[in-house]
């Protein structure tokens, strides 16, 4: 069964004698993180782990960048990025739900989904992009990703319709990091439908069907500013996702979601 686990802060994890603190004979303002000269180390940011169960988990920084930087960031991808926006196919139809644009390394599969086969452009192209990746790359140590597809929402009309990122070129078991700059947009997860649930009927009957799932079968999470969520695991195998239309999302969100494609 799914779990919420507590939050916690990244960092050292904890030694054989269950101290996690790197230099447990140091106490008093030096333990706080004070060093030399009264500089105070910042704070590492907190982490909601959701364990889906099955293998599947969801890492959730609501403060992964603070809002200066990520301001700063959006204003260069919003004015920088060469977005355009496609015809894609959702549902059987053809529709132009949002902005994009694709980064990756030089060398790697073409990237197609929903009909759309986007141009690679290169990250040289965009150096704060590459410090982006960086930050990405510290927070989840062990993570390597190599591409990343931009997505912008100018309204709240701008929606990600439901899907899993489950294309072979990922892997059986894909991390996908996802990090938001501006306006605030609710992420949802679904549990994806048994064979019998899906042989049951198709078209617009069955998507209703699917939205009155038991309330442990889906997930929501609400991505603030300068946010970072990773999906791990069977996330893909076993779970969907949408970025829902709001009515009262008024302002343009960027999100970045970094992927690892296999050579």
């Amino acid at each position: 069964m799914a779990s919420r686990l507590r939050l916690f802060a990244a960092g050292p994890t904890p030694g054989a004698d269950g101290n996690s603190d790197p230099n447990p004979g140091i106490s008093g303002k030096a333990a706080a993180g004070e060093r030399e000269g009264g500089a105070k180390r910042p704070e590492p940011p907190r982490r909601e782990v959701t364990d889906l169960g099955g293998g599947s988990e969801v890492v959730h920084l609501q403060r992964f960048v603070d809002r200066e930087k990520a301001w700063e960031w959006f204003d260069y991808l919003d004015k920088t990025i060469p977005w355009n926006r496609p015809e894609l196919r959702v549902f059987g139809r053809t529709a132009q739900p949002r902005d994009v644009c694709y980064v990756a390394d030089e060398g790697l599969p073409d990237l197609k989904y929903s009909g759309h086969q986007p141009h690679a452009h290169s990250w040289d192209e965009f150096p704060v992009l590459k410090d982006i990746l960086k930050a990405v790359h510290e927070a989840l140590p062990g993570s390597c990703f190599n591409s990343l597809l931009l997505n912008r929402y100018k309204t709240g009309a701008d929606y990600v319709s439901w899907h899993a990122d489950d294309e072979p070129l990922y892997g059986p078991t894909p991390e996908i990091a996802s990090v938001s700059f501006g306006c605030e947009r609710d992420f949802v997860l679904r549990k994806k439908p048994t064979k019998s649930q899906a042989a049951s009927g198709s078209g617009e009957a069955a998507r209703k069907r699917l939205k009155l799932a038991a309330p442990q079968q889906q997930h929501s999470f609400f991505l603030k500013h300068g946010s970072l969520l990773v999906m791990r695991g069977y996330t893909q195998r076993d779970w969907q996702h949408s970025v829902p239309k709001r009515a009262k999302a008024s302002s343009p969100r960027i999100n970045l979601t970094f992927r690892h494609v296999l050579t």
